[in-house]
């Protein structure tokens, strides 16, 4: 029997992470780590939770683009298929006069995708899998029909698309049965912020590596000789074989780019990653070609397209999906088929409030379905605010625990959702009152 999505709530959660300097960078100095959240409520009491992700002030811009999206979610059948879900897709990335405020990128497309999401975790829940086994259970042909391949066909066509899935099916199940025991490669960026000190790095960044750990990252971006510093004595801490991977946050010019990647460079960095605007498919490849350290790039990137465009012009080493940037699974799913297009290796950006519960499934699902390897791919970690989740991410040994849970691990704890809404919730109440005793 079919059930009705019926009710549709959008929620603003804010939790003041600015106050520690957690998540500060060269780009974001203050971030409050937020999640734009939706609830899609079904006629017999299932739910499906989904969210943008963003850094606080425009929290209420991304929950008020998902509130315009109300009018497609409620009174539709809940989604159970890949039939359900690219329909739900196209829908909400096809409304001509939304559309129009991106075209297909912005918050209007990070919107859409907070609602896709949420629908793929009630489907996934309905069939009683976490979205990663969800996913991996698919044929190729339903895969296949969930990608928008409009501006793809010149470089990825859907019986491509079809032939690159059936070439990964025979070891499935092997895979799937290997991830549940050994987990999937990780690293962390927690040492590595830039508004730590000198000691905290160091502390870090050895807490690290004896936590099982093969790479850190270290953000990038703000004085040279500081940066300079702080290699330095991350190298010392970890050792000549731990990775360390730099993050710029976008903050160069491309001739900046290379003149300060040239200076890290003996100290062995394992990549850069967003060396400048995320939207300079040319830069990258000119930072690329112009100094001796990897490129990573994709947390910021719009869409399908532009990442397209990157792995066209063999701009990154490195592709960095979001699973709350681009529209949800369906064009991460089109992201991933790309890049194993092009054997380039899906490293994931995390973080943040909820982006290591949700991304851990789509690597894990590219790993099982689609590329069939974790060769040089990890996802990024970072020990932030898991505690707000009924299924966090569980890391052991530097590797993530691969979730058992039905869904898509998007969940948040309802007190944590009363606590931190924003402003009414107590956390912001204390907060406004000391900043006014303090004024």
């Amino acid at each position: 029997m079919s059930q009705t999505v019926t009710e549709f709530e959008v929620l603003d959660i804010r939790f003041p992470t600015s106050e520690q300097l957690d998540g500060s960078d060269a780009m974001n100095p203050d971030p409050d780590y937020s999640a734009a959240y939706v609830v899609m409520r079904a006629d017999d009491g299932a739910e499906g939770h989904g969210f943008c992700f963003t850094i606080g002030r425009g929290n209420d811009v991304t929950a008020a683009a998902i509130e315009a999206l109300r009018p497609y979610v409620i009174g539709r059948e809940a989604p159970r298929t890949a039939a359900d879900l690219a329909s739900l897709h196209l829908d909400l990335t096809h409304d001509s006069q939304l559309r129009w405020l991106g075209p297909e990128k912005g918050v209007m497309h990070m919107a859409a995708g907070a609602v896709v999401n949420a629908a793929w975790d009630l489907a996934a829940k309905r069939a009683g899998l976490p979205v990663w086994e969800f996913l991996a259970s698919m044929s190729p042909e339903d895969l296949v029909s969930l990608v928008d391949f409009r501006y793809l066909t010149d470089v990825l066509t859907r019986d491509e698309a079809l032939a690159l899935l059936r070439a990964a099916e025979p070891g499935r199940a092997e895979r799937a049965e290997r991830l549940r025991r050994q987990g999937y490669p990780a690293y962390t960026t927690s040492p590595g912020w830039l508004g730590y000190s000198d000691e905290k790095l160091v502390r870090l960044a050895k807490e690290a590596v004896a936590d099982g750990f093969g790479q850190i990252k270290l953000k990038v971006g703000g004085d040279i000789d500081d940066d300079i510093r702080r290699m330095k004595l991350a190298r010392a801490a970890v050792g000549p074989s731990i990775r360390i991977a730099v993050d710029a946050n976008q903050r160069w010019d491309v001739a900046d780019a290379v003149r300060w990647m040239t200076a890290l460079a003996p100290f062995e960095p394992h990549w850069i990653e967003e060396p400048t605007s995320p939207d300079d498919i040319l830069g990258h490849a000119a930072v690329r070609a112009g100094q001796p350290v990897k490129v990573a790039t994709g947390e910021h990137v719009a869409n399908r397209v532009v990442f397209k465009q990157l792995l066209q012009a063999g701009a990154v080493d490195f592709v960095q999906i979001d699973a709350a940037r681009v529209a949800g699974v369906n064009e991460n799913l089109a992201v991933l088929l790309l890049a194993a297009k092009y054997q380039v290796p899906v490293c994931p950006h995390a973080g943040g409030v909820g982006l290591c519960e949700l991304v851990q499934h789509l690597a894990m699902f590219d790993y099982v379905a689609v590329s069939g390897s974790w060769e040089d791919r990890v996802i990024e970690y970072v020990d932030h605010l898991h505690e707000h989740f009924t299924d966090p991410a569980v890391i052991v040994s530097g590797r993530y625990v691969a979730p058992r849970a039905p869904g898509f691990s998007a969940r948040m704890l309802p007190e944590s959702i009363t606590a931190h809404s924003y402003p009414q919730g107590p956390v912001w109440q204390a907060r406004r009152t000391i900043e006014e005793v303090n004024s």
